[in-house]
């Protein structure tokens, strides 16, 4: 049963092993501490104890925990630095000559138990004297392995290999540290740990298969988390906060606990881990790194490689905020709080969840960045997240409302006559300006509607067209409530993804509530969605349609995009290759072509409009051809270009983009 008042307590290793046997379990990795890869971290650690030990300012070695097996305890976090201050003692023992029987005794209490080999070397390193010179730079690993109790195999075994580099460094850095024994194991020692036993706050052994089951290598989770948690204690951001409730502790208990549940791969964590710590360092450089060019290399580089991250990243708010966003998606994901959408993402749809796409899915949209999100991905985990904190009770209806509004702004695509649509957020420059413009609109998440038709101005400037779309939306919310799921309707459509200012345009609102026609709305949400809501909308009907339609005495659709074929001489133009050319042609100078079509499309098929249709007397042959015979589009005009001559009197229906020569090409007159 859990003890709510237990907190642990503060130990030395001498104290340790004074108490109790101290059993590196068989389930644990080898020793990686000492390995070649880890360097930076051993050295940074043992400059940390020197540093300690030698200005006598105390140092805390955060939580040493795990359970007790056969009145031995065995650590769960905690068996490197444990391991490391084994070999320290031992080398302060050796050096001044403390290894008395008493404390070859003690110093046998470390074992390990993850190869029998690994046992032997530490029981044989205590009880056979080394003698080390220390005004020498020799390497006490060669004496180690020259002597004659050591087995050549040893060195077969990655505990032992790690464990002599270690002994190496440690005796370059502590060799001149007098009565270093004394400094070590005094009641007075600067140098202690927290020490918990799992029993006492509620957890099992289980724990240790999902702590362990990270593989034989020190990962970029590991060497960052050592890092970050000596940034967190120099800056002293937990030292008002409960022992129990540290980052090094959650991160190792309740939050591994979660993500095992949920985003195990490999059987490991720490690749989510890794991501979802990378993409809260993203968002905190955003909002609280003043400097411009500094914040967006660091995006970048985050966004391409997540194990880059570094604790110098992080602000102490970052800090708190990457706590606080750990705290709720384990509330989320232990509640089952349904955060799931009910409306369409488009190409930033999810597997699963947005939390997964972030910290658990591969990005599809990348054969190099698979590890990581999209940037638009992270901003809706961004907004996501800030609803879930800022709220206090859950509101499935106000959730899906805030996302919704963000939805629309981060589905504005970039759009070019081409068809082209890259994402509009796909740079580090971009994403820093839709998480500020997301990081203010946020005080209003709760009821966002309400929050825009109020909103007056706006710090950021990101997305100001989109943003003046979401505030006219929500004053028509707020004032007729009836029509919420009819403007749903509309910005759910495939072709609109979102952005409605087409349909305001073509029925003439003036943003004037009082003007607002209902029906007209209602009548072009139904054309959108029964003529232009897949991408197979766009067909053959539809081009023959635009064809037949007039602005200004004009039937020339085509104008929006223009070439030259050289062959003959002719102009050339494109009849829609791609469906989301009409994405950028409801929005060119266009529009009015395709306002006049769905206004017809109210009561009229694209079929009826060209079947109807009764062209002026001046209208080019050709043309009229090709809207009242389906069959020259259909069969010989499947490359969607065709070639005008100078005189209008004919046109070719092109056999490709760019043909070299007029064979194949059909002639229309």
């Amino acid at each position: 049963m859990t003890n709510k008042l237990y907190k642990g307590e503060t130990l030395r290793f001498h104290d340790l092993i004074k108490k109790q046997k101290v059993e590196i379990p068989i389930i644990q990795r080898d020793y990686a501490q000492g390995r070649i890869d880890a360097k930076e971290v051993r050295i940074n650690f043992l400059k940390a104890l020197y540093d300690s030990l030698n200005s006598n300012n105390p140092i805390k070695l955060d939580f040493i925990y795990g359970s007790n097996v056969n009145n031995s305890f065995q650590p769960l976090d905690g068996q490197q630095r444990l391991t490391t201050l084994f070999l320290l003692h031992w080398y302060a023992a050796t050096i001044g000559n403390e290894l008395s029987t008493e404390n070859r005794t003690l110093l046998s209490k470390f074992s390990y138990e993850t190869r029998i080999t690994s046992r032997e070397f530490c029981l044989a390193l205590v009880s056979n004297p080394i003698n080390v010179d220390t005004n020498s730079d020799e390497a006490i690993s060669t004496k180690i392995i020259d002597s004659n109790w050591f087995f050549l195999s040893w060195k077969n075994d990655p505990t032992i290999d790690s464990m002599l580099r270690t002994i190496d460094d440690i005796h370059k850095i502590f060799s001149k540290v007098e009565k270093l024994w004394d400094k070590l194991t005094s009641s007075k020692s600067s140098i202690s740990f927290y020490y918990v036993e799992l029993e006492n706050i509620g957890l099992t052994d289980d724990l240790y298969i999902k702590m362990n089951a990270r593989g034989k290598l020190l990962t970029s989770f590991e060497n960052f988390k050592a890092t970050f948690q000596k940034y967190i204690d120099d800056n002293k951001w937990e030292d008002d906060i409960e022992v129990t409730k540290h980052f090094a502790l959650k991160i190792d208990t309740c939050w591994t606990d979660y993500f095992w549940h949920n985003f195990k791969k490999n059987n490991s964590v720490d690749e989510a881990l890794m991501r979802f710590i990378a993409t809260n360092a993203m968002v905190d450089l955003s909002i609280r790194n003043s400097v411009v060019d500094d914040r967006i290399l660091k995006i970048r580089q985050l966004q391409e490689q997540p194990d880059s991250v570094r604790p110098e990243y992080f602000s102490k708010e970052g800090f708190l905020y990457l706590v606080e966003c750990f705290e709720i998606y384990e509330k989320v994901l232990q509640n089952k709080t349904n955060i799931k959408l009910p409306f369409p993402f488009w190409r930033h749809k999810t597997e699963n969840s947005i939390l997964s796409t972030v910290v658990y899915e591969n990005n599809v949209y990348s054969t190099v960045q698979t590890n990581s999100a999209t940037y638009t991905q992270k901003v809706l985990f961004f907004a996501q997240t800030e609803y879930l904190r800022r709220i206090d009770t859950f509101n499935e209806s106000n959730f899906q409302d805030w996302m919704r509004v963000i939805r629309n702004i981060v589905s504005r695509g970039s759009l070019d006559k081409d068809g082209n649509r890259p994402d509009v957020i796909r740079s580090p420059e971009t994403f820093d300006g839709v998480v500020n413009l997301i990081n203010e609109l946020a005080k209003g998440c709760e009821n966002i509607y309400l929050y825009l038709s109020e909103l007056s101005n706006l710090k950021s400037q990101f997305s100001k067209d989109q943003i003046e779309e979401e505030k006219n939306k929500a004053k028509l919310i707020v004032s007729k409530p009836h029509l919420k799921q009819l403007i749903f309707n509309a910005e759910d459509n495939e072709l609109l993804s979102g952005r409605i200012e087409f349909i305001f345009y073509t029925i003439d609102y003036d943003n004037v509530i009082d003007n607002f026609n209902e029906s007209d709305f209602s009548n072009l949400q139904n054309v959108f969605a029964t003529y232009f809501n897949t991408e197979n909308s766009l067909n053959n009907d539809l081009r023959r349609a635009l064809l037949a339609i007039e602005v200004d005495g004009n039937y020339e659709f085509y104008n929006y995009w223009w070439s030259y074929w050289n062959i003959i001489g002719a102009t050339k133009r494109r009849l829609f290759e791609r469906f989301r050319e009409l994405e950028y042609y409801i929005y060119s100078d266009q529009k009015v072509y395709f306002k006049k079509l769905v206004l017809l499309l109210v009561s009229k098929s694209l079929k009826d409009i060209a079947y109807d249709f009764n062209p002026p007397d001046d209208f080019p042959n050709w043309k009229k051809r090709l809207i009242k015979e389906p069959e020259l589009l259909d069969n010989k005009g499947k490359s969607h270009y065709l070639a005008i001559v100078e005189d209008n009197s004919c046109c070719y229906l092109l056999k490709s983009k760019r043909p070299r020569d007029i064979d194949g090409s059909h002639k229309i007159e």
